[in-house]
């Protein structure tokens, strides 16, 4: 009789497993990416990532379960769920550690500016947790980002001018200048930061009052929401900055991995409808966007960054006839595939530490 009972059990074990399984399979509701089917994939791990990877944001009812973990954990005084810390305020990463390739991601970009007849500019800016690391518990705060930062500046070459954003940014801590919800910063951290960075690039800012300030929309949930789902965590609002009576956008353009050109859009309006809001600013991510302006200047600007820039590029429309933005994360080819460096007076590197922590963060810079 015992045996019968196990079978009937084990086969409803087998069947609910055999159903999560197939729904999974079959959601439409997440991430529905692509998963590459090329023998170069398979080599070096990214098809059996990109599995991992589309299983894990499909799994049937994914938020329920996830935000149910989170509730149970916060009413047992469990502050961090899935790496995120829980604050009434805020949610911050809790998964702070130092970086060993700090120092060799540096010294690639020594290599870029010496092999480059170019003046090299570098932001490393915070993540959120760097920035209000007040509000985390002593015993994840024993690697700050500051000290991070100041190792990664120490190692840059005199010839690399080093832009501070991290204090500009923890002096205005009490403003809106990170989302609650993100490990980035809002479009106004970033416009203080862009006041600092456009004067050391040899222009005046332009002022705050100039622009004229439209909220998409006020339900954007970040990457720390998405990993934690704790529901007590307030919504934040995207902005879109205008500048009222300047220069005005030409073309906008894009280049993929096969070096196809395609129409981009420096705001991208639909995204709002989408799992990823925050593709509001620039769009799909791409190895290179190309924006032209009415600035009758003959100035041109590379940056080469990563996602945090996205919401920063709009404050230099008003400087530049041409802004090339490089993004090594999209990137399987190098950038002299892209761009020729040498059309460039300056060139601008902007990254969260996040990414500077990164060990191929720079691989496309190097031949």
């Amino acid at each position: 009789m015992s045996k019968i009972i196990h079978r009937i059990i084990a086969f409803f074990i087998l069947l609910i497993m055999a159903s999560v399984l197939i729904l999974t399979a079959t959601n439409k509701n997440s991430d529905n990416t692509s998963i590459p089917l090329t023998f170069s994939a398979f080599m070096d791990g990214s098809f059996f990532r990109s599995i991992e990877n589309r299983f894990t944001m499909n799994f049937i009812e994914r938020d329920f379960w996830t935000s149910s973990k989170a509730k149970i954990e916060s009413q047992i005084c469990e502050k961090i769920v899935n790496d995120v810390y829980i604050n009434s305020e805020r949610l911050l990463n809790a998964d702070i550690s130092y970086s060993p390739f700090y120092e060799s991601n540096a010294d690639i970009v020594n290599r870029f500016a010496k092999e480059n007849d170019c003046a090299v500019y570098f932001v490393a800016v915070p993540d959120s947790s760097g920035v209000y690391s007040d509000i985390l518990p002593e015993y994840l705060t024993d690697d700050t980002e500051k000290q991070c930062i100041d190792t990664l500046y120490s190692r840059l070459g005199n010839n690399i001018r080093r832009i501070d954003a991290y204090n500009i940014l923890k002096r205005l801590n009490e403003n809106y200048i990170y989302f609650r919800s993100d490990t980035k910063w809002t479009s106004y951290g970033a416009y203080c930061v862009y006041r600092t960075v456009i004067q050391k690039l040899g222009f005046q800012p332009s002022p705050y009052d100039k622009y004229t300030i439209e909220h998409v929309t006020d339900n954007f949930r970040g990457n720390l929401w998405e990993k934690s789902h704790y529901m007590k965590s307030k919504p934040d609002i995207l902005d879109i900055y205008n500048y009222n009576d300047g220069a005005e956008i030409v073309s906008c353009t894009g280049l993929d991995n096969t070096l196809h050109s395609c129409r981009k859009e420096l705001y991208c309006r639909n995204a709002i409808n989408s799992d990823d809001m925050y593709r509001l600013y620039l769009g799909n991510d791409m190895p290179l966007v190309q924006i032209k302006t009415s600035v009758n200047n003959e100035r041109k600007l590379l940056v080469i960054k990563d996602n945090f820039a996205n919401c920063f590029i709009p404050f230099l429309i008003q400087h530049y006839s041409v802004i090339d933005i490089f993004s090594p994360e999209c990137s399987v080819r190098n950038i002299g595939d892209f761009v020729n460096i040498g059309d460039y007076e300056q060139v601008l590197f902007l990254f969260s530490t996040e990414s500077l922590g990164n060990e191929n963060i720079f691989s496309s810079l190097t031949d």
